[in-house]
């Protein structure tokens, strides 16, 4: 965090933020992660150009100090709407490479078929969602394999939710697929909205095509609804050659917002 996030303040009050995550593992390309912010407030002052800018230099530093023999890419993933963004990048060289959608299941009352073979997460399986999740992750744009203490700090973190996270085993009793929620509470209380994020829906190559994603949304839709949540969300990539869209668009979810990736090649 020292090398690679920055605050901007207005006395006490926190105006603008930056900070870069970097890959754990890369091999030609190490694509860092830039995100951040500024308050509605504070904008138009050039906030977000210095932010950018010093992000920009952190992810250098941070890509030097983890992956230096790989060509740098860094990447900002920012919802469609959000005014000014393309003003914001498009001077310090980035442009769109990829679109995400984001798409909402609303829960109510329907009926949803529960799956066979699914459990929940918990310490002892732990292992496998990791596993489920490196392998089937192997062919998805500019994913890498997570370590243990990645996976701790980016996916079992404060928002995860165990509940409502399952794991599908084949007849063998090895994992076939995994799914991950999370929900930030933060959000529920601003919005008055409890979503459950999918963040994670993944099956082995070997298991595609049997239908494991849609027992695991199935059955993941019913618990989340059960537990009282308001909606379901998830993003898919909208070139995704997996035919996810279908699968989500299938189980009930529908599209709402877009996201851009913006990328520079530094």
């Amino acid at each position: 965090m020292e090398r690679a996030s920055l605050g901007v303040f207005d006395g006490d009050e926190m105006a603008g933020f930056m900070k870069v995550r970097f890959k754990p593992s890369a091999e030609e390309v190490h694509r860092v992660f830039l995100d951040g912010g500024v308050h509605p407030g504070h904008r138009r002052r050039g906030i977000g150009t210095a932010l950018v800018r010093a992000g920009v230099e952190a992810a250098k530093v941070v890509h030097a100090l983890h992956h230096p023999a790989s060509r740098l890419v860094i990447d900002v993933h920012k919802a469609e709407h959000i005014a000014g963004i393309p003003e914001l990048l498009r001077p310090q060289g980035f442009a769109p490479i990829r679109y995400f959608q984001r798409m909402v299941h609303p829960l109510g009352d329907m009926p949803i078929p529960g799956g066979t073979g699914i459990e929940p997460w918990s310490e002892q399986n732990d292992e496998d969602f990791r596993f489920v999740r490196n392998e089937s992750f192997q062919d998805y744009w500019g994913a890498a394999p997570m370590p243990v203490d990645h996976w701790q700090n980016k996916v079992t973190n404060q928002t995860f939710r165990p509940a409502a996270s399952f794991l599908l085993r084949n007849a063998d009793g090895a994992p076939a697929g995994a799914l991950v929620t999370m929900n930030w509470e933060a959000d529920t209380e601003a919005t008055g909205v409890r979503d459950a994020h999918f963040m994670i829906i993944g099956t082995l190559p070997e298991h595609r095509r049997r239908g494991v994603a849609s027992a695991l949304i199935a059955h993941a839709l019913r618990a989340v609804a059960e537990q009282g949540y308001d909606r379901a969300i998830l993003s898919v990539d909208s070139a995704s050659l997996s035919g996810a869209p279908g699968i989500f668009a299938k189980a009930g979810f529908t599209p709402t917002s877009r996201h851009v990736r913006w990328a520079l090649e530094a």
